[in-house]
């Protein structure tokens, strides 16, 4: 009997899941360690943010999801791989539980990105960061209500900042704009997007529609790069300093140390190296996908669509692989669908090029991600 080890709850391995609930594998047993005991699915917590949905709506639990598919759920943390050994050390997060050992023959990682606190000095002693998600959605309600008294109380408008130009910024910070302003409370929010400024890597188009969108919104650009937080304050890499009460951290993602301390290959940013067969390029018994990993050949952005994709061809070839069978070659799509909302029931799409908004295309992005969160509850939990 093969044991198959699956580190973290990503979007891939919620595929795998699926997959397995569908039809088990046979010959293996099959372990999930992630830290916590749900998912929250990222690409609805900016309409949490906004009050359009309830933690609840956006998570998937993971216990009856891994019961259906015969894997024995763990919590806790990997903190180091020893590839010789084949034995995986976790920080488990149950009581009393500590460091255990667990060994495997196989394994496969989609535990995310990380937060790096290191990006910008002082963030983790004055910021908010956005990962991880689990950590943000039990700090953020309470960071919001006491912004908002501090606001009536004191009768003067606080400031808030966003760091970090990519989609994830600009979904957040016109989320939190939203949410002051149904509330009828006075906050400055601010964006502080980098010197490459909104979105850089997307097209100009994108760029342009979301630039209108911002101010109209309420959102202050700032086309700087932050390089520190302080108390009350955030310095700009120009030189100015500004008043930022509470400073939410969504810089993008980043690679956590213990692949690379374990030994995998991974590419220059610290992801771990995969070839088109979602196979460590350094371990062949070691699959990963999701934003932890890169494909050497076929780069393709840290994005959630791209992780949901790569769930099916992975847990395909980790079937192969338990049985010893040839993997199968798998090439992410070239374009990727983007909605990004925009504080309101109002989003914007593009796919390449193409680019357009409204209230519909908000309904469209509510029923997608309505139905992949609810495609993994107990009584949906089938392929599709």
């Amino acid at each position: 009997m093969k044991r198959l080890l699956l580190i973290g709850g990503g979007h891939a391995h919620l595929g795998v899941l699926k997959s397995f609930i569908a039809t088990p594998p046979s010959g293996v047993e099959v372990t999930l360690v992630t830290p916590a005991p749900r998912q929250i699915y990222s690409g609805m917590v900016p309409g949490w943010i906004a009050g359009h949905y309830t933690s609840d709506q956006i998570a998937i639990a993971l216990a009856p999801l891994a019961q259906r598919a015969g894997v024995r759920l763990v919590l806790g943390h990997v903190t180091r791989l020893d590839l010789a050994a084949r034995v995986a050390h976790v920080l488990a997060t149950q009581a009393d539980a500590g460091l255990i050992e667990m060994p495997f023959d196989l394994v496969s990682i989609d535990s995310g990105p990380v937060f790096d606190p290191h990006a910008v000095a002082g963030s983790r002693e004055h910021g908010i960061a956005l990962r991880p998600l689990e950590q943000f959605l039990s700090l953020w309600p309470r960071v919001h209500v006491q912004m908002m008294a501090n606001a009536i109380e004191g009768g003067e408008t606080s400031t808030l900042s966003v760091i970090g130009g990519g989609a994830g910024g600009v979904e957040v910070a016109l989320a939190v704009a939203w949410r002051a302003h149904i509330a009828q409370v006075p906050l400055r929010v601010q964006l502080i997007a980098g010197h490459d400024g909104v979105m850089a890597s997307s097209p100009a188009a994108v760029r342009e529609r979301v630039r209108r969108t911002l101010p109209a919104r309420g959102v202050r650009v700032i086309d700087d790069d932050a390089i520190a937080v302080e108390r009350g304050t955030v310095v700009l890499a120009q030189g100015n300093e500004v008043v930022s009460e509470a400073t939410l951290l969504v810089t993008g993602a980043a690679a956590a140390d213990w692949p690379r301390d374990s030994g995998l290959a991974v590419d220059g940013r610290g992801f771990i190296g995969i070839n088109d067969r979602l196979q460590s390029l350094s371990h062949p018994f070691v699959f990963a996908a999701g934003d932890c990993a890169s494909m050497i050949d076929h780069p393709r952005p840290k994005s959630g669509v791209y992780a949901v994709r790569a769930g099916l061809p992975l847990a395909e070839n980790l079937r192969r692989a338990i049985a010893g069978r040839t993997l199968k070659h798998w090439r992410p799509q070239q374009r990727a669908l983007y909605l990004f909302s925009t504080g309101p029931r109002h989003a914007i799409a593009s796919w390449g090029t193409w680019t357009t908004e409204g209230d519909w295309v908000w309904r469209w992005k509510d029923r997608i991600d309505r139905r992949f969160v609810a495609g993994f509850s107990p009584a949906r939990a089938r392929p599709g």
